[in-house]
C-alpha cells in the first residue's frame, strides 16, 4: 500500500481513541503514523513511561496489536527476547507467520536508563525497530531533566532561578550514537511531516536488521504550551533546524528537509515556557550558544551529505 491519505484513511487504527493521553500530546500522533505506515503485522513492546501507561490503564488498552509492559529501562532488550522466541518457534517449525517486532520508549527511558538495553540489542543484530518519542525530559515522573533535555530548559530537576539558568548541558545527540553501531537504518524525524515519517517507518520495518527512529514529540504540560500547537511546534523545530530530519540507510547519509530560509532559533523556543527566562537579558548568552550549537550540527549535516554524494560519484 502506498502512502496514499485516501488509502491510509480505510487501514484499521492500531492505536484506538479514548485512550489517557493529555491533549495535544505528541506521542499517540506518531505512534498512529508508525503503526498505519506497516504493511506487517507488529508485535510491540513499550517502555514504562507516558505512552504505556497512558494507554493500558487497567483492565483497558488502547492497543489492537499484541503489546508487551516492559519496565522503564528494558524495552529493547524486551523485544529482543520476543525477536529471538518468535525466530526459534520458526525454527521449529511451529510458527509460519511473518511479523516484524517494535518498541516505542520516551527519551528518558531510552538515551538514560534504557540506553544499555537499546545498545546491546543495536551490536548483537535484532531484526528489531526502536522508535524514541523524544519530549526532551522525564515528563511522565514530573518533568525531570534528561540528556535529551535541551540547554537551558527549565525542569523540576534544572529549575531556572538565581543558582542555575535552567539545564546547563546540551543535549545528548542519541540518534548519531545509533549510527555508530553500524546498524542498517537510523533516522530522525518529525510529525508534522507526516509523509517523511511513515516512509521511514516503512523503511525501518522491512529492513534485515535493527533500525532506530528518533522523533520530536511535543509535551504541552513540560514544555508550557497550549494544547492545539504540537505540530506548529514541530514545524518551528525543523525550519529553525533544531530537529534536523533525515536518515541513514547502510551508513549514508540523506538529509531529508532543508528549509527554504532557515529560521532563528528563538522562534521554536520563544512559545515555550520552559524557555521564558531564557529572554531576560542576563541569559542572551546562552540563547546565543543554543543558536551556534544548531548551526553547527545543521552544517556538520550538510557537510556529511555532501561528502557521502562526493563519494558515490
Amino acid at each position: 500500500m502506498s502512502l496514499k491519505l485516501k488509502e491510509l484513511s480505510k487501514k484499521e487504527e492500531l492505536l484506538t481513541g479514548g485512550h489517557r493521553m493529555c491533549a495535544g500530546c505528541g506521542a499517540p500522533t506518531i505512534v498512529r503514523q508508525i503503526l498505519a505506515a506497516s504493511e506487517k503485522p507488529l508485535v510491540a513492546a513499550n517502555a514504562t513511561g507516558c505512552l504505556e501507561v497512558s494507554t493500558s490503564i487497567f483492565p483497558y488498552t488502547a492497543w489492537k496489536i499484541p503489546w508487551m509492559h516492559s519496565a522503564f529501562e528494558n524495552a529493547a532488550a524486551t523485544i529482543s527476547g520476543i525477536e529471538a522466541m518468535y525466530k526459534s518457534l520458526k525454527r521449529q517449525g511451529k510458527l509460519d507467520r511473518e511479523m516484524k517486532f517494535i518498541a516505542f520508549g520516551g527519551d528518558g527511558g531510552t538515551y538514560d536508563i534504557g540506553f544499555q538495553s537499546l545498545s546491546g540489542a543495536m551490536e548483537r543484530g535484532h531484526d528489531i525497530v526502536y522508535v524514541c518519542y523524544d519530549n526532551g525530559a522525564y515528563m511522565n515522573t514530573g518533568i525531570q531533566r534528561s540528556s535529551a533535555t535541551p540547554l537551558g530548559a527549565n525542569t523540576t530537576t534544572s529549575p531556572a532561578g538565581s543558582v542555575i539558568p535552567g539545564k546547563t548541558q546540551a543535549r545528548k545527540n542519541l540518534t548519531k550514537i545509533m549510527v555508530a553501531h553500524n546498524i542498517p537504518y537510523v533516522a530522525q524525524a518529525s510529525p508534522s511531516n507526516w509523509r517523511d515519517l511513515m516512509s521511514k517507518a516503512r523503511k525501518a520495518i522491512n529492513v534485515d536488521g535493527p533500525a532506530f527512529l528518533n522523533v520530536i514529540a511535543p509535551c504541552n504540560r513540560g514544555w508550557r504550551t497550549p494544547t492545539n500547537n504540537a505540530i506548529e511546534l514541530c514545524k518551528l523545530a525543523i525550519d529553525s533546524c533544531y530537529w534536523p530530519i533525515y536518515e541513514y540507510e547502510n551508513g549514508k547519509l540523506t538529509v531529508n528537509y532543508k528549509p527554504k530560509e532557515k529560521i532563528p532559533v528563538v522562534e521554536f523556543l520563544k512559545g515555550q515556557g520552559r524557555f521564558k527566562h531564557l529572554f531576560s537579558p542576563e541569559n542572551e548568552g546562552i540563547l546565543k550558544q543554543i543558536q551556534a550549537d544548531v548551526d553547527r550540527e545543521w552544517d556538520s549535516l550538510l557537510k556529511e551529505e555532501s561528502f557521502h554524494e562526493s563519494d558515490k560519484s
